[in-house]
């Protein structure tokens, strides 16, 4: 074994995640944590009590079907109908899976193989990076650069190559806030159909968007038979431990997909499954006033950064803002979020951890709106010492 690295090389350099490891920080300093995106308070009682009524009548606590339960796969073809237009057969064409993080993983290893080459928007989700290698795939990033985090289209064109596979699409974008448009979207769309290329999207914030709207790429002409959308439960509930997550694509797709799933996880979150499909269905104003509180919280903590001297990009969706370091005259921002925690009592997240191109996020940090107002507020007042 002295010959030989104990870890697979595909995951060189990937090690500890950002998430748990400024998540860990906050817990051994007692600091405000605006770094992890999960919320501090949960989601509607009746989606929780919908769990435990699942849990004392006996469904879900032995294995669940390998696709998922047939009343979520239901409910998230309905929810595909209801607020997009898009129909799906909820026996060929949806996937549960543990998390958007799972869904991710078999997409990955289902479609790629050694050599393709993923095309990728940078700052990335961290998960993208592993999945791609442990597929043995190349990722290939295309850069979102500041104040606009745009993707350029013409760049995107000059980086497709016989080996691309696969466009990996995140919007609304984390952790830039960033929303596609629907002439982007049609843009990208008549560049997968021109190149034969599959498309991956991850749209787990579907239903976070504050400005303009949510368009999947799925409902484009053309495009349903070559995309593979993901979402989960857990960012639009507030139940992110729960981990119930979605693929829907073409029969052919999420057959391919669900052969690699099945040698993961297998299933999960049995009863869960049964309260998530409760959730989907959920009225319109559960949608509307969760957006209008978030967005509301958006605002508050963007107002209390800026005041505390952060340049700060404004987010159009997720629970994400981003903000640049350089007027504190910091260059670092990993070692900045290493030592703000001392500092102010506060932890979020290096966004050059996200980029291949470290020196395009080098001064990028990411803050989460998630919390509390008196939790935002305590945050924004102790950061306010940094200009001191």
């Amino acid at each position: 074994m002295a010959g030989r690295p104990l870890l697979n090389r595909r995951l060189e350099g990937l090690g500890t995640t950002i998430f748990a490891e400024m998540s860990a920080l906050a817990t051994e300093t007692g600091a405000i944590n605006l770094g992890q995106g999960f919320p501090d308070t949960d989601g509607p009682e009746s989606v929780r009590e919908a769990a435990v009524r699942a849990l004392r009548e006996g469904r879900g606590n032995q294995y669940p079907p390998g696709p998922g339960v047939p009343e979520l796969r239901e409910a998230i073809a309905d929810h595909q109908r209801r607020f997009y237009g898009i129909g799906l057969d909820p026996d060929t064409e949806v996937l549960v899976t543990a998390g958007a993080t799972e869904a991710i993983a078999a997409t990955m290893l289902a479609l790629l193989e050694p050599g393709d080459e993923v095309i990728a928007f940078e700052p990335y989700y961290d998960s993208y990076a592993a999945c791609v290698a442990m597929a043995g795939a190349k990722r290939v990033p295309l850069t979102l650069r500041a104040p606009s985090f745009r993707p350029d289209l013409d760049e995107l064109r000059a980086k497709i190559t016989p080996r691309t596979r696969l466009l990996l699409l995140n919007t609304p974008h984390n952790p830039t806030g960033t929303v596609l448009t629907p002439e982007e979207l049609s843009a990208l769309a008549a560049l997968a159909i021109e190149h034969d290329l599959l498309v991956v999207t991850d749209e787990v914030y579907e239903h976070l968007v504050f400005e303009g709207a949510h368009h999947p790429i799925a409902a484009l002409p053309g495009m349903r038979e070559r995309t593979v959308s993901i979402s989960s439960a857990g960012k639009t509930f507030s139940f992110t431990g729960w981990k119930v997550g979605w693929a829907t694509a073409s029969p052919s797709l999420i057959a391919a997909v669900r052969t690699a799933k099945q040698y993961l996880t297998f299933v999960s979150a049995g009863p869960l499954q049964y309260a998530i499909a409760e959730a989907l269905r959920l009225p319109d104003t559960y949608f509307d006033d969760f957006r209008e509180d978030l967005r509301r919280k958006r605002d508050l903590l963007a107002d209390g950064l800026r005041t505390a001297g952060f340049e700060v990009y404004h987010p159009q969706g997720t629970y994400f803002v981003t903000t640049d370091i350089t007027p504190f005259g910091e260059k670092d921002a990993y070692a900045f979020c290493r030592a703000l925690p001392a500092r102010c009592g506060v932890v979020a997240v290096p966004n050059s951890v996200f980029y291949d191109d470290r020196q395009a996020g080098s001064t990028q940090v990411r803050f989460t709106f998630c919390k509390r107002d008196d939790v935002l507020q305590e945050a924004t007042d102790r950061l306010r010492g940094l200009a001191v």
